[in-house]
């Protein structure tokens, strides 16, 4: 059975499947890091130097803790939705979900590495080069994950929708 018009012998069902394939696999090289970050951040608040601690780092872990939760819950949406979709014929909806979903689960996990980055050298040493090891972990991350890909994504010819997740 069809899903839409044939091109290059892949259907639409065919190209969705195979995006859809393409947006976990990127989603698994995340998800472990995401994790390992998530529940290191965790177990931080139950160690004994978390007291010493002082408002601007307790709200900084804050934001680490809960931009590690958000990009765990973006990066596994997809997985989720399809078990709720499954056989629904929304494979196209559910591959631009997830999409989005990995995009913005990258952009919560480069907040929750930095602000983690910035906590963690600001304890060690002081706030300025917390501050400045956080502003390279962030353009790091931002050019990257983003901008770079952005670049190419204006520099290339338009792609015809057959094209998606190819190359």
């Amino acid at each position: 059975m069809s899903n839409g018009p044939e091109t290059g012998g892949e259907t639409g069902g065919d190209r969705a499947d195979r995006n859809f394939v393409e947006l976990l696999q990127g989603a698994r090289v995340a998800v472990t890091g995401v994790q390992v970050l998530f529940a290191f951040l965790l177990t931080v608040p139950f160690s004994p130097g978390f007291t010493r601690l002082d408002a601007f780092d307790r709200r900084l872990f804050f934001v680490a803790l809960v931009s590690a939760a958000i990009a765990s819950i973006c990066y596994i949406a997809p997985a989720a939705q399809h078990r709720v979709l499954f056989r629904q014929g929304l494979k196209e909806t559910l591959v631009r979900r997830s999409n989005f979903y990995g995009i913005a689960g990258a952009l919560a996990l480069a907040v929750s590495m930095t602000a983690a980055t910035m906590l963690v050298v600001d304890y060690l040493f002081d706030s300025t080069i917390g501050v400045l090891t956080a502003a390279v972990v962030a353009l790091l991350a931002v050019w990257t994950w983003f901008a770079q890909p952005a670049l190419d994504r204006s520099k290339a010819p338009e792609r015809e929708p057959s094209d998606e997740g190819r190359g």
